[in-house]
């Protein structure tokens, strides 16, 4: 058990991350947490369901284990394998495993992404009965008291081959993430970016304006996380414009009509 717990020292968040409550998403998660129920955070790319996480682990005191999920991630990735070394062959827990033992919070994100017969090793920690067997190594793992199971998981960017199956779905409480408000948006951008009020605010309505092109040739308008990005270059000297092409235009499309599209709702929304 010691030896766990000094795996575990690394995960945790000793600085409070910063983090504007949208509404009652909190209260929820505290409650969920009560009672170890699996959560799903739902929500666009950039609207800060990790900075969410990473927040409530350091609000509750616990380790929190991030794993990125992609489309080659297997399951031996997030339990584990048997390795060869000086001594012969050694089993080294995967990222799952040890938060499972060591009572930590386990966040997979955009586990859309992973595999679909990877995300089925889930399964057995979203129930009651929460255990993850470790088929290769013989071995049924029973989750610390403390353990707890969070995925995230963008519905409006994924087609419905890589769609989350409803059996797995339906094993989680959700909570949904949007982009704020734009009074809430932009003390966000002015906290992060370290900018002055009246430039977050003008980013929140450029990321609002650019928002509303979803569906014409854009998938996603421009994140939080972008308009912050724009506003930190800004903060080194880069003009607005130029800060809003490298920050939102040319990660949003590489298709021309499309960016000019971006570029003029940018201009409108810049004072004359």
């Amino acid at each position: 058990m010691a030896g766990e717990a000094a795996v575990l020292d690394q995960y945790r968040i000793a600085d409070e991350p910063y983090y504007r409550a949208a509404g009652r998403e909190i209260d929820l998660f505290v409650a969920a947490y009560a009672t170890r129920m699996p959560v799903m955070l739902k929500g666009p790319t950039g609207c800060g369901k990790t900075r969410f996480i990473e927040h409530m682990a350091w609000r509750l005191g616990k380790p929190l284990v991030t794993v990125a999920c992609h489309e080659d991630m297997t399951a031996s990735d997030l339990v584990g394998r048997w390795l060869l070394d000086a001594d012969g062959t050694t089993w080294r827990d995967g990222p799952l495993t040890v938060a499972v033992r060591g009572g930590a919070i386990c966040y997979l994100d955009e586990i859309v992404e992973a595999r679909q017969d990877t995300t089925v090793v889930i399964h057995p920690l979203t129930d009651d009965r929460r255990i993850l067997p470790l088929e290769k190594r013989g071995e049924l793992v029973h989750a610390h008291p403390d353990f707890q199971l969070v995925i995230s998981y963008n519905p409006g960017y994924q087609s419905a081959i890589k769609d989350l199956k409803e059996s797995t779905k339906q094993r989680f409480a959700s909570i949904d993430f949007g982009y704020p408000d734009m009074a809430i948006e932009a003390e966000i951008v002015r906290h992060e970016a370290r900018v002055q009020p009246d430039l977050a605010s003008l980013l929140v309505a450029i990321g609002q304006r650019s928002r509303r092109l979803k569906g014409q040739g854009l998938d996603e308008g421009a994140s939080t996380r972008m308009l912050i990005n724009a506003g930190r270059l800004v903060g080194q000297g880069i003009v607005l414009d130029e800060a809003c092409e490298a920050s939102v235009v040319v990660p949003l499309t590489d298709d021309d009509d499309v960016r000019r599209v971006l570029r003029d709702a940018i201009e409108a929304c810049v004072p004359q």
